[in-house]
C-alpha cells in the first residue's frame, strides 16, 4: 500500500502533470518526502524506501527538465502519526497530531 500511494500515486500525477508544465514553460513540482527519504530506521523500510524513491525521482526529473520549471522534493516537520509511535513510543506525544494540522 504504501509503494502504491507515495511511488505510484506519485509518478502517475507526474506523468499527466508534467507534459502540460513543459508545453506552458513553467512551473514547480513539488514532491513531499521525508526525513526517512534520507534516512532510515527499523521496522519502516517500506516506508523508507517509498521515500528514498520519492527523493531520487524528484533529483532525476529536476535534471530532465527543460528550462523554466523545476522540481524539489520537500521534507515537511515530523508529525505524530501511528508509523511513528510505533518506532519511537510515548516520546513522540512531543510532536503534534495529523488532526492538529
Amino acid at each position: 500500500m504504501v509503494v502504491d500511494t507515495n511511488i505510484k500515486g506519485t509518478a502517475n500525477v507526474l506523468r499527466h502533470f508534467v507534459p502540460l508544465m513543459i508545453e506552458k514553460r513553467h512551473g514547480i513540482i513539488i514532491n513531499l518526502s521525508s526525513g526517512w527519504g534520507r534516512s532510515a530506521t527499523a521496522e519502516v523500510a517500506p516506508y523508507c524506501a517509498s521515500k528514498w524513491a520519492i527523493e531520487g525521482l524528484t533529483r532525476s526529473l529536476a535534471k530532465e527538465l527543460p528550462p523554466g520549471l523545476a522540481a524539489i522534493a520537500l521534507s515537511p516537520v515530523v508529525v505524530n502519526t501511528d508509523m511513528l509511535n510505533s518506532c519511537f513510543g510515548s516520546s513522540v506525544a512531543l510532536y503534534q497530531t495529523t488532526e492538529t494540522w
